[in-house]
């Protein structure tokens, strides 16, 4: 009987021995498994981590490039607020310029037409002088307009004797032509010049050529007044002496050619003006 519970007591030993093994051995797998999930997923727990860190840094790099991007986009709002504020003042800089443009466009063409009034008024003149002094087919007479101006220039021979204030038989014939186309023109003044040579001159009357050219002049203003009626406020008469010559004073034929008597057309002042003002008046200007 005592044999027999020894041996029931040893069967029992070793089966509980064996089913401990097994469950260790179980349990053992266990853990391993267990440890590989775990280091699986501390790896993964420290990827994440790096993945984590490197995503950080990138939101911080994006957070810059945002705040970077704003502060460009309110410069470039701002310059194109500017901008629009150069561009409204360029535009109205440019509307005031064209403004400008057209009032002197305007202006110019305006004084252009007083102009071509003017010259008109000239070839009228000239035409007419021509009419009357044309006929005596004579060379020492010239007619011609210089810079808006009418100047007749008669020679001396045909007005006075040599060295004299005394006028010769056709001086009459000549300044009543010029009479009657001046008479004609009171809208316009005139100029009557003396020019000599260089020869100097003195007599009881005269010192000098300065003397000869300005009282030559007031003969043929007198004749003009006197003879055949031209106002006397229409003229002037001065004096050049020999200082403003055609030609030199070398030949007896050039000297011929500087003595002579001037006589410079003008229009009034104020008739140019009036000239102006009709053509602001021209609808067709306007």
């Amino acid at each position: 009987m005592k044999k027999l519970l020894i041996l029931v007591a040893c069967s029992s030993l070793l089966f509980s021995s064996c089913v401990s093994s097994k469950k260790f051995a179980e349990l053992e797998t266990k853990q391993k498994n267990t440890q590989d999930l775990l280091n699986t997923a501390t790896v993964k727990l420290n990827d994440c981590l790096t993945e984590r860190s490197g995503l950080s840094a990138e939101n911080s790099a994006l957070k810059s490039q945002v705040a970077t991007l704003n502060s460009t986009n309110g410069d470039l709002i701002k310059q194109v607020g500017d901008f629009a504020t150069l561009t409204k003042k360029g535009a109205d800089n440019l509307e005031r310029s064209l403004e400008s443009m057209i009032e002197k466009d305007v202006t110019i063409n305006k004084l252009r037409d007083a102009i071509t009034r003017r010259d008109s008024v000239n070839l009228s003149l000239v035409q007419s002088l021509k009419g009357v002094l044309g006929d005596m087919n004579d060379t020492d007479i010239e007619i011609n307009v210089e810079k808006g101006v009418v100047f007749v220039s008669i020679s001396d021979k045909l007005l006075f004797k040599s060295g004299s204030i005394a006028v010769t038989t056709r001086a009459k014939e000549i300044l009543g032509k010029v009479a009657t186309v001046v008479n004609n023109k009171p809208d316009f003044e005139f100029l009557v010049e003396g020019h000599t040579d260089s020869q100097s001159i003195s007599t009881s009357c005269m010192k000098d050529n300065w003397d000869l050219s300005v009282l030559r002049a007031t003969t043929v203003v007198r004749i003009l007044q006197n003879d055949f009626g031209v106002e006397p406020a229409r003229m002037t008469a001065g004096g050049r002496s020999q200082y403003v010559p055609k030609t030199s004073n070398d030949t007896a034929e050039s000297r011929a050619t500087n003595r002579r008597t001037r006589i410079v057309v003008l229009p009034k002042l104020d008739q140019f003006y009036n000239m102006i003002e009709d053509g602001l008046k021209d609808p067709a200007i306007n």
